[in-house]
């Protein structure tokens, strides 16, 4: 994003905040569909990794989701 010229009123950091939130929770979405996929095929232990992919994701996206409320806050409006 660095490279990328600015198109919104948003800093490229907070972008990439809301992005990262974005993605993250995308991602455990996904991982959510493939731990159920593998459960139905009868396989617990790519289910269970497939779970714990995707708590890592909501939990990332939790934090990002702080970050980016604690910015909102210091910032102020644009």
């Amino acid at each position: 994003m660095a490279s990328e010229q600015q198109q919104t009123s948003f800093s490229n950091p907070e972008y990439d905040l809301v992005s990262t939130l974005y993605h993250s929770l995308k991602s455990a979405q996904t991982y959510a569909t493939y731990a159920q996929d593998s459960q139905n095929a009868g396989d617990q232990e790519l289910a269970s990794f497939f779970q714990q992919m995707q708590q890592q994701c909501d939990q990332i996206a939790g934090q990002a989701k702080q970050l980016l409320a604690k910015k909102a806050i210091t910032s102020g409006p644009h």
